[in-house]
């Protein structure tokens, strides 16, 4: 028999900051310290210091490491070529200083999160697809520090040139061919962009650490993906996108720092990605004023009919009722996590008349959702009466009622609950297939979704003591594949955003190792990856382990425009806490907190995260013969 033994700490208040420099001319807000010090921090990959120097040096032509940096590092003769590699995901502005010998000439920097893309051309980043096969393909290309005579040389990349996301630097010379032009490389800094407000970017104000080190790095990689896509609201992509290069200089929302979907690209306010990225922010690095930011514009920009845009500016995409709802889901995160009720109230009316606007559309003799804003995830399949979209609502409403109940409207909270009870009622009777065992992706199809079979477990549109529950859990596995699970509504793509609502999902109805095992082949498959960053979380990846996503749908087959550091796939940070430790807030601010492990063959865990009220902490050990 098995023992356990469970610490609980009571809340306690956080050091406060002290200023330092922060992302250019930016006011620290963020926290100074780290506030769960111990052993742990080692798995975090974010670095020390804002200003960071490349790890190693490799050779262009075999991606192979030359020297630790700094080494030789001298580039003769046109189109010679030295990769500097970061170790891990950044981003920001660059500044190399340099050396020549001879004639004029050009040094050449080309960025990749990707080892694939290394070379003297970009990884695609403006939304052209550069690498694609469209007429209206363009190139991301590289940028250039001109010089005209030999001497010392110094070159910064301009903000609007601020690559948001890469590993990999490529420093090329161009010359004439016939001047003998040297160009030695003398220093190269990166000024790191992201978590603006942030004078010391390991201070996490949550952790994680088990007996499994490989969960523990994913967990930390989600983590520091998320600390990636925080960046300053004056860095979002140019839109319409650029023909030629790129441009980072699109005013994202109100404020300092905001949470966007990437850190290459889109950079924008996604609120679908923000139903996986604002739990596991919570959990890790506790970064709530990037969230608010998102959720206000968008309700900033929110439509006269009632609906939200799918993305924020400056791209402003419109047509997503999916999108709509995560929105109004994320405003009830927020709330849970910070109980803002100066932001509720403010926005309380708004929020009402999208309810309004979502739940118009739900009819009859059905009584389900039919959609007319079909943007969605990438999915192929959209519109009608959707199942996905119908468990999206069902969770907007029970959502709803606890915001009205927080508002001081308790008959409406009465109203948004009783319209989720009808509403789950009717999923069950028209969009669930009893002799397969999970719900069909509508009521014309036989084909039955990741998406909506993952969410119906999460949101509790089945109970999760159920049979039913149980056969859903199982029907997902059909899916999987060597390296996770295939999305049928999206063929031969693996999403892990889906998949991080998949493992909760499992998680939600105790199987506890089934979930451990789509993390451990999903996430711990890319994580260990050669060509990938070591340190982040990617948007997708295909059956065969290409990292081409969503070639055929929308992505023009350009495999360089993936993105690999994407907060909307940092779904096991959260679920490991929540789950696994089983430390989870159920009351606004923590006011009301739950502990319930679930071991799934691991021996010990801990973990922690920070609310206004203090920090939460709690951690379990199963010790073999029982006792403490």
């Amino acid at each position: 028999m098995a023992g356990l033994r469970t610490l609980l700490a009571a809340c306690t208040l956080l050091s406060p900051a002290l200023a330092q420099t922060c992302w250019l001319n930016t006011n620290c807000t963020g926290p100074l310290e780290a506030a769960f010090p111990g052993p742990w921090e080692s798995n975090i990959y974010s670095p020390a210091s804002r200003s960071l120097s490349p790890a190693s040096i490799l050779a262009l032509d075999t991606a192979t490491v030359i020297s630790s940096y700094p080494g030789p590092s001298t580039l003769v003769g046109n189109a010679s070529a030295l990769v500097f590699d970061f170790g891990i995901e950044v981003g920001g502005i660059v500044t190399v200083d340099y050396s020549t010998i001879g004639g004029a000439g050009a040094l050449g920097l080309a960025f990749t999160e990707a080892k694939n893309w290394i070379g003297l051309a970009s990884d695609s980043s403006s939304g052209g697809f550069s690498r694609g096969v469209g007429d209206q393909a363009c190139d991301d290309g590289a940028i250039y520090s001109y010089f005209t005579s030999a001497g010392n040389h110094s070159y910064t990349m301009d903000v609007p040139h601020l690559r948001g996301g890469f590993r990999y630097l490529t420093l090329f010379l161009l010359t004439n061919g016939t001047n003998g032009t040297t160009l030695s490389i003398d220093d190269v800094k990166l000024e790191i962009g992201f978590q603006p407000t942030w004078s010391n970017l390991r201070a996490y104000q949550g952790y994680f650490h088990s007996n499994d080190e490989e969960l523990n790095k994913i967990w930390y990689s989600g983590a520091y993906t998320l600390q990636t896509n925080a960046v300053p609201i004056n860095t979002g992509r140019q839109i319409p996108a650029l023909k030629t290069g790129w441009a980072n200089n699109g005013t994202l929302s109100n404020g300092t720092t905001v949470i966007v979907d990437g850190a290459k690209r889109d950079r924008a306010v996604w609120p679908g990605d923000m139903g996986i990225a604002v739990p596991s922010t919570f959990v890790s690095i506790g970064d709530l004023e990037s969230v608010k930011n998102a959720l206000q514009t968008m309700y900033d920009h929110q439509n006269q009919d009632g609906s939200f845009p799918e993305a924020g500016p400056p791209l402003l995409q419109q047509g997503s009722d999916t999108y709509h709802m995560w929105t109004m889901i994320g405003t009830y995160n927020y709330l849970l996590y910070t109980n803002d009720t100066a932001f509720l109230s403010h926005n309380w009316a708004q929020y009402q008349f999208a309810m309004e606007y979502v739940y118009g559309k739900v009819l009859q003799p059905l009584g389900l959702l039919n959609v007319t804003g079909l943007r969605d995830w990438a999915r192929q399949a959209t519109g009608g009466n959707s199942s996905e979209p119908n468990m999206i609502l069902y969770r907007t409403l029970i959502t709803g009622a606890d915001l009205a109940a927080w508002s001081g409207n308790g008959s409406l909270a009465s109203t948004y609950s009783s319209r989720a009870t009808t509403l789950a009622t009717n999923i069950n009777a028209h969009l669930y297939d009893a002799s397969y065992g999970a719900f069909v992706d509508n009521t014309t199809t036989t084909l039955h979704p990741q998406d909506a079979n993952s969410m119906a477990l999460l949101f509790g549109v089945v109970s999760n003591t159920s049979a039913t529950a149980q056969s859903i859990s199982e029907r997902l596995t059909d899916n999987w594949r060597e390296l996770g699970a295939e999305a049928p509504e999206l063929p031969n793509n693996i999403s892990p955003f889906i998949s991080s609502f998949e493992i909760q999902g499992h998680l939600a109805i105790g199987q506890t190792a089934r979930a451990l095992e789509l993390i451990r082949r999903s996430w711990g498959w890319y994580l260990n990856h050669p060509n990938g960053t070591g340190s982040t979380v990617i948007e997708g990846y295909l059956t065969n382990g290409s990292f081409a996503y969503r070639n055929y749908r929308g992505y023009d087959y350009d495999a360089a425009y993936v993105s690999h550091a994407h907060g909307w796939s940092s779904g096991p940070t959260s679920a490991l806490t929540n789950y696994v430790l089983g430390l989870e807030v159920t009351g606004r601010l923590g006011s009301a907190w739950g502990l319930a492990p679930q071991f799934g063959g691991l021996t010990s865990v801990e973990g922690g995260f920070v609310t206004g009220l203090g920090r939460f902490r709690a951690g379990w050990t199963v010790v073999e013969g029982g006792g403490v």
